[in-house]
């Protein structure tokens, strides 16, 4: 939009005719209407006086103008000055936004990557864990290793008979020999006990497989979009800031 088009739109939104709208002003009609047919440009007290009689900001009135207008012809314009670098101002804040944005997604992808391939917040390692049977309460935790050799050692000093020891570790065997399996993400240490209902069981570690969990595999895919879109609105910002920057050139 040109100035005279911008001071037409005014002039039509007031509902004003020609000579009205140049009293309005204090101008002459046969100057309004050299502005609003772009055959004469405004001087910087011309503006000031346009914009003083209207009751306009400066920016409400260049708002709509076209900026290579606004950085040739107007630019004489002290007011028409000050609008445009405080559109560079604006565009210089927005663009340090999108680098700050840009290189926090990125530090956040890359971080949540690190601890995916980590384990840090969900466990990579599967650990199998093994537990002989229940340990009653007063018993050793060494119990099923103990038994066996408890009766060797009553059948050695003959006082028990071997028909009654193996009777005896039948009996242990078919009482209290449960084995019980498990498999854990995240290490519980080499043992590490849990109670049942009439006593304990110690599981003791017997295998680990490292198996990404499913978690950190949506981490590492989060990680990874999030630092593609962090350098994406880096580039992107910098083809904007480019395509800017040749513009002005043009126009100047």
């Amino acid at each position: 939009m040109h100035f005279g088009d911008k001071l037409k739109q005014i002039r039509v939104e007031k509902n004003l005719t020609q000579p009205q709208f140049a009293e309005a002003i204090g101008i002459e009609q046969s100057y309004l209407s050299k502005l609003e047919n772009d055959k004469s440009q405004p001087s910087a007290d011309m503006f000031s006086a346009i914009v003083k009689a209207l009751n306009l900001s400066p920016k409400d009135l260049l708002a709509d103008i076209d900026r290579k207008i606004l950085q040739s012809s107007l630019r004489h314009i002290p007011e028409v000055s000050q609008f445009l670098n405080g559109e560079v101002q604006q565009r210089l804040h927005s663009a340090r936004h999108y680098i700050w944005s840009a290189a926090a997604a990125c530090m956040l992808g890359f971080a949540l990557m690190l601890a995916a391939n980590d384990g840090i917040f969900f466990a990579n390692n599967l650990y199998k864990y093994k537990s002989p049977g229940v340990i009653l309460a007063g018993e050793s935790d060494q119990i099923f290793e103990q038994y066996p050799r408890i009766q060797e050692m009553k059948m050695m000093a003959r006082t028990i008979t071997p028909e009654e020891s193996q009777k005896a570790k039948a009996d242990f065997e078919t009482d209290r020999v449960k084995v019980e399996t498990i498999q854990v993400w995240g290490h519980r240490g080499s043992v590490f006990f849990e109670n049942t209902a009439n006593g304990r069981r110690k599981f003791e570690l017997t295998d680990s497989t490292m198996i990404h969990a499913p978690q950190n595999r949506i981490l590492q895919y989060l990680g990874a979009l999030l630092t593609f879109g962090g350098l994406l609105l880096l580039v992107v910002e910098w083809r904007m800031r480019a395509a800017a920057k040749g513009r002005h050139h043009v126009a100047a």
